[in-house]
C-alpha cells in the first residue's frame, strides 16, 4: 500500500486545524489504497494551534508533529516536513483550505501512473485579493522569468504531490536561505500543474502582510537571479563613464571661461545623483553578502522544541 505523507506548516492557526483534518480524512475515505501520515509543523505559534494538534494525535496515531522553539518562517517549516515524512509520496498543504483536498486523487493518480514525477497545482485567478496584490503578485513572476534561469509557473502554489525520489532531491539542497517555488523548479523532474481558482481561507486570518510577501519575493529574486548584480556593475560602468564625461567638460570650460561658480548647482546634481546610484549598487550587493554570510554560519534552518 502506497504511503502519503501531509506535511502542513502552521502557524497561529488554531481555527482551521481540525477543519482542515476533517476535510482531508473526508477525501482518504475515498483512497482505500493510499495510507496518510500527518507531519503539522508549528513553526513557534503563540496561540492554541498545538493544543488542536495533540487532540487529533490523541485520536489518530498517524497525525505527528514537530514544534518549533521559535518562529523560523514557512521555508523551515516546509523544510523540516520533508526532512521528517517517510512517505512513498509526499504533498504540501496549508492549512487555511486554500489548497483543496479534492484535488489529491488526481494528483496521486498522476504520479502513481509514472508519467509524471510530479503533479503541482497553480491559482488562475486571484479572486478576493486586492488589487494591489495581485498585480505585485503578476509582476513578480513576470520579473523572476525574465531574469532567472530557473523558470517559475505563475499562481504556482507548494501544494503538489512529489515521489520520494524528488523530496530526497531537495533534500540535498541544504541551503539556509530558502524559496521553495524557486527550488521545486530547480531540481527539475517531470511536472504538470492542475488548474483551480483561488480560495478563500476556510477560518481565521492570514499571517503574510504585504511587507512579508515583498520580502519573500526579493528573497527570491536574489536567490535565484544574479541579475541584479550584473544591473549593479552595468550602473556603476555608466556612473563611471558620466563621471568621466563630466570631469572632461569641466576641465575644458575652465580653460576657456573660468567661471566655476556659474556651474554650482549642476555640479550638486551630478554629484547627489552619482551618489544615490552608488548607494543603490551597496544595497543590492549587500543583499548577496547578507546571504553569503548566513550560509557561511552554518546555522541549523530550525530548531526544533518537540517531534512526536
Amino acid at each position: 500500500m502506497l504511503k502519503l505523507s501531509i506535511i502542513v506548516p502552521v502557524y497561529n492557526e488554531e481555527e482551521t486545524v481540525a477543519l482542515f483534518y476533517d476535510a482531508v480524512q473526508a477525501v482518504h475515505a475515498e483512497l482505500t489504497d493510499v495510507e496518510y501520515e500527518y507531519w503539522f509543523i508549528d513553526d513557534g505559534s503563540a496561540d492554541h494551534t498545538m493544543d488542536e494538534v495533540r487532540k487529533l494525535q490523541a485520536k489518530d496515531a498517524a497525525v505527528h508533529y514537530v514544534t518549533f522553539a521559535r518562529n523560523f518562517g514557512k521555508e523551515a517549516a516546509l523544510y523540516a516536513g520533508l526532512k521528517n515524512a517517510t512517505g512513498d509520496l509526499v504533498t504540501v498543504m496549508d492549512v487555511d483550505l486554500q489548497d483543496p483536498p479534492a484535488l489529491l486523487p488526481e494528483m496521486i493518480a498522476g504520479v502513481v501512473s509514472g508519467e509524471w514525477d510530479c503533479i503541482g497545482t497553480r491559482r488562475v485567478s486571484r479572486d478576493g485579493e486586492s488589487k494591489i496584490r495581485t498585480m505585485f503578485a503578476n509582476t513578480f513572476y513576470w520579473l523572476i522569468n525574465k531574469i532567472s534561469p530557473v523558470e517559475m509557473v505563475p499562481g504556482a502554489r507548494d501544494f503538489r504531490v512529489m515521489t520520494r525520489q524528488m523530496v530526497d532531491a531537495i533534500l540535498e539542497l541544504g541551503e539556509y536561505n530558502r524559496f521553495s517555488k524557486g527550488i521545486f523548479s530547480w531540481v527539475g523532474f517531470k511536472t504538470k500543474y492542475l488548474e483551480y481558482k483561488n480560495i478563500e481561507r476556510v477560518a481565521g486570518t492570514t499571517s503574510w502582510s504585504f511587507w512579508g510577501l515583498f520580502r519573500y519575493a526579493i528573497e527570491g529574486i536574489v536567490t535565484f537571479s544574479e541579475t541584479p548584480l550584473m544591473i549593479a556593475s552595468g550602473l556603476g560602468a555608466a556612473m563611471a563613464g558620466v563621471a568621466t564625461i563630466s570631469m572632461i567638460f569641466v576641465i575644458i570650460r575652465a580653460l576657456i571661461n573660468n567661471t566655476s561658480v556659474a556651474g554650482w548647482a549642476s555640479t550638486i546634481s551630478i554629484v547627489l545623483f552619482i551618489g544615490g546610484v552608488q548607494l543603490l549598487v551597496l544595497g543590492i550587493i549587500g543583499r548577496y553578502i547578507g546571504n553569503i554570510y548566513m550560509e557561511v554560519k552554518h546555522r541549523p534552518i530550525y530548531v526544533a522544541r518537540e517531534i512526536k
